[in-house]
């Protein structure tokens, strides 16, 4: 997949770990408009690949934004790219959705925790503008660790519900009592820690259909030894390839020539998706809905295989 070189134009710190890049084309002009929820890869400085939504204004009027929270067990990728300074370089994929807002809802449910907010702020920006039907639910731990709190309170006090130091049993509470008042054909979209979206997803199933449940995630599922992986075989245009049990299916794929995307290999960032006309997947990703899952149509192919001895695949 063809990279984008952007220019770091301004770096705001948000909270004590959280700091928002603001990226240009290297003129200094817009890289353009994209669809809220979106997100992108970034190349740190280091080499490493990470993916992170952006949070600035969806209609290309002004620069590309990434809000980073340096975590504390950092693989490299935050915490090189919080050493970043303005002016310099770096390289950024096309935007991707896999969070976008579904034009047939009738209200918009946007459940945020901690850096997770960073997909739903493009969101309620778009939607408030719009005048779309929509709240957002905020929980942070703390107002000084709750990242763009003020631009929300300042744009769209009325939709935002602030849920700061709540504890983990009171958060499927409130949000069970918001999902109770909302109107019939209402989405749900949720980002943030695992653990809490795990929740909050069984939660909105409680009142809503599973296909009207949105994620995002960028946390990799923990993956099985290859040693218990079984060799499978996957037809494409015609063409049938061998999957041994150590590699993955857009590896064997691409080594024949295939020319499928991928990026993150680790089944969090959707580029590698493909359509499944026949067989069953063993899903193994942190990236498909329970919806996409269930319905079998789909795989992420750098992580997920196959439950029986053949699939049959075409381009997503």
């Amino acid at each position: 997949m063809p990279l984008i070189d952007v220019v770091v134009s301004r770096i705001v710190q948000e909270t004590p770990t959280v700091k928002t890049f603001y990226l240009t084309k290297p003129d200094g002009t817009s890289i353009g408009a994209y669809t809220p929820g979106a997100h992108i890869d970034v190349v740190g400085p280091t080499a490493i690949t990470r993916q992170y939504s952006l949070c600035s204004a969806p209609d290309g009027r002004e620069p590309f934004a990434v809000a980073i929270k340096r975590e504390e067990n950092s693989r490299g990728g935050s915490a090189a790219l919080h050493d970043v300074a303005e002016g310099d370089a770096l390289q950024i994929s096309e935007p991707r959705n896999l969070l976008e807002i579904d034009s047939s809802a009738a209200h918009h449910v946007l459940i945020a925790a901690g850096i997770g907010i960073t997909p739903m702020l493009s969101m309620a920006r778009h939607l408030d503008v719009a005048g779309g039907s929509f709240e957002l639910h905020y929980f942070a731990r703390s107002e000084q660790e709750a990242a763009f709190l003020p631009l929300l309170r300042d744009r769209c006090p009325d939709k935002l519900h602030a849920h700061l130091g709540v504890g983990r049993d009171s958060q499927s509470q409130l949000v069970g009592d918001a999902l109770i008042a909302a109107p019939s054909g209402s989405h749900v979209y949720v980002c943030g820690p695992e653990g809490f979206m795990d929740k909050m997803v069984a939660v909105a199933e409680q009142y809503v259909p599973a296909e009207a449940v949105h994620i995002e995630n960028f946390h990799a599922a923990e993956q099985p030894d290859a040693s218990a992986n079984s060799a499978f075989e996957v037809e494409l245009d015609g063409e049938v390839y061998e999957i041994p049990a150590d590699k993955s299916i857009v590896d064997v794929l691409n080594e024949n020539g295939c020319d499928v995307d991928t990026s993150c290999q680790e089944g969090i960032c959707g580029t590698c998706i493909m359509s499944v006309l026949s067989g069953t997947p063993e899903h193994r990703d942190n990236v498909l809905s329970k919806s996409e899952k269930d319905s079998g149509e789909v795989i992420a192919t750098c992580v997920s295989r196959s439950q029986g001895e053949r699939m049959v695949l075409d381009y997503y």
